[in-house]
């Protein structure tokens, strides 16, 4: 496979999260769902994305003159004089980010060839054998860009390093499926069981989500389950229930990931320019042990956080 070029935004080094060991995580960009508390909204768009941090701003004014569209203007209040973007002007187009020294105007998301992320990635090789660890491909979601995804996969295996993939598990091409049969473990989110509610607060169905996981699970891959716990939005009594008696039925699954609720990535809509809508009461450890206590009834392997 040449070596096809990908967008991404972030790489962490010496995760203990995200799989088994030891791992290397690379956060892809592009998402076909738009879940309402997402904390890595700068994965969702499939493009660079003007990313502004007024904090590091030293209002010297470069960045306005070079905006060919003029969506950065001088914010006039007294005390607040740093420029302002209108974001239903702005195009991305990096001009601003080019004369920007203290860099509070940047991008999310750079292009890298398969090859250099895998030299990347492979300088921590030594702590994925003696923990057995791995590569992780996040996002964003993997399947996004899925030749690329699948370019790092194999040339991972050829190496004889361990990959997983996190994935929303909503993918509707060949290519995409591809990704997820091929990755040695795979980190699949379920957010919901009721396709109506999946839909409103995810954008999309659960119905391909679904058939993907039962495929997968037919083929015996490894499996571990993540479900983001979101009070008043995928917590109900009744779709706890549905989850686990649905999971207790797939053999390959290895454990289930419970994620609470936190608001970790909220400052990052900011940056994008966008506000963060979800604002709800993060659960106590007393109602984390009461669901997880619900999915050990069903005879799941469960764990809080993963």
């Amino acid at each position: 496979m040449e070596n096809k070029k990908g967008l991404i935004f972030h790489i962490i080094h010496g995760s203990f999260v995200d799989g088994y060991g030891i791992r290397t995580t690379v956060f892809l960009k592009g998402c076909p769902l738009r879940c309402l508390w997402c904390c890595n909204p700068e994965g969702q768009k499939g493009d660079p994305e003007l990313k502004y941090t007024p904090a590091e701003c030293d209002s010297c004014g470069r960045c306005i003159p070079v905006c060919p569209t003029k969506a950065i203007q001088l914010d006039s209040v007294p005390g607040k004089e740093k420029p302002e973007i209108d974001r239903k002007l702005c195009t991305d187009c990096g001009k601003c980010i080019e004369v920007c020294y203290r860099e509070a105007l940047a991008y999310f998301g750079s292009y890298i060839g398969v090859d250099e992320l895998f030299d990347l990635v492979k300088k921590d090789e030594q702590f994925y054998r003696s923990s057995g660890g791995g590569v992780t491909i996040g996002g964003g979601e993997p399947t996004f860009q899925p030749l690329f995804t699948l370019g790092l996969i194999r040339k991972c295996r050829e190496n004889y390093i361990h990959t997983a993939v996190d994935t929303c598990g909503y993918t509707l091409t060949s290519e995409g499926f591809n990704v997820l049969k091929e990755t040695d473990l795979l980190l699949f989110d379920l957010k919901h069981m009721d396709p109506v509610v999946h839909r409103k607060i995810t954008g999309v169905s659960n119905e391909p989500i679904l058939k993907n996981l039962e495929r997968l699970n037919d083929m015996g891959k490894a499996i571990i389950i993540r479900i983001p716990l979101i009070p008043g939005y995928t917590d109900a009594p009744q779709n706890i229930k549905s989850t686990a008696e649905f999971l207790s039925g797939l053999k390959s699954v290895e454990r289930v990931d419970l994620l609470a609720y936190h608001q970790y990535g909220s400052v990052k809509y900011g940056q994008l320019g966008r506000v963060y809508q979800l604002h709800v009461q993060s659960y106590t450890q007393e109602q984390l042990d009461d669901i997880k206590d619900i999915f050990e009834k069903y005879g799941l392997n469960v764990q809080l956080g993963g």
